[in-house]
């Protein structure tokens, strides 16, 4: 049964946990390198895979699913590293709204790798996304930097990382997915991490344990969202965390309030709800609804 409030409600509490993640990782800045920050994320977050243990122990992974989260945790670590990186880098709002084009990836993705038809109206959603992107780094009217070839770098990582989970949501359970994302980012984090290791301080280590609870969250709370209500309804109230970023930026850290940046995101979020849309519409023309009774 939807509940569209309450999925509302969950979604806005998501942004809420996201942003203040942001928040924490823009504090930190470029004192401890963008691997090992990542690795020490996931390492203090370790705890919140112990429950999950006895799932994928039970669920006696085969090759082919072992070699799937392989692939899955490389591509989710090199993600994780190249966000840490931008997010010293440049402003919150930058790297928030070029972070929504990763379901636009993920499209592209499906398309070309899984064979997903791409209807023509989907198709223009994802080129005025793609628009969207280019309004946000105005290549020739202003310098793109590393933080925004890092954050294109993350989108298309994570969407790999999506296209992969696609493939396994079938066969094995959310509680198996997400424990063995975080095993595997780990392991594939580690010797990144260990190639420039900074000795953090308790307070460091302090706030990066704060980032492990406020992502944990936000993917518990999202989760519900996803389950009180359809994506239709939940996908939109995502560009909040937008507004919320670009008030941290300008509030807390001193960051100039860039139109531009807003404005790309927008058309951004617009095309993903529209395609998010297209996608739910399609989902409902190939299930059969309750047969009627005979009389």
């Amino acid at each position: 049964m939807s509940r569209p409030t309450l999925g509302i409600a969950w979604m806005v509490l998501t942004g809420l946990n996201f942003v203040a993640v942001v928040g924490i990782v823009k504090y930190i800045g470029s004192d401890i390198p963008a691997a090992q920050a990542a690795f020490l994320r996931y390492i203090l977050g370790a705890v919140f895979v112990i429950p999950m243990i006895r799932a994928i122990l039970a669920a006696r992974l085969t090759k082919r699913q072992l070699q799937l989260f392989a692939w899955r945790g490389l591509a989710h670590a090199g993600a994780v590293i190249l966000w840490f990186y931008a997010m010293a880098r440049i402003p919150i709002a930058d790297v928030t709204a070029m972070n929504y084009l990763t379901p636009v990836y993920v499209t592209l993705g499906a398309s070309v790798l899984l064979k997903e038809r791409l209807p023509a109206r989907r198709l223009a959603a994802v080129i005025c996304a793609l628009v969207g992107a280019l309004i946000i780094l105005r290549p020739g009217l202003k310098e793109i930097e590393a933080g925004h070839l890092a954050m294109i770098g993350t989108a298309i990582l994570f969407a790999a990382g999506y296209l992969i989970a696609k493939q396994l949501s079938d066969e094995v359970s959310p509680a198996v997915i997400v424990g063995m994302l975080s095993i595997t980012v780990t392991f594939g984090l580690a010797p990144f991490a260990a190639a420039n290791w900074v000795t953090p301080t308790l307070t460091q280590l302090g706030w990066l344990f704060l980032v492990a609870c406020f992502a944990t969250a936000g993917h518990y709370t999202m989760t519900l969202a996803f389950a009180a209500a359809p994506l239709t309804v939940t996908q939109p109230v995502t560009f909040l965390q937008l507004i919320w970023a670009v008030t941290l930026g300008a509030v807390v850290f001193g960051e100039a309030v860039d139109g531009w940046v807003i404005f790309g995101g927008a058309v951004i979020m617009a095309s993903v709800s529209f395609i998010t849309w297209r996608e739910a519409v399609a989902r409902r023309a190939v299930t059969p609804g309750p047969s009627k009774p005979k009389h």
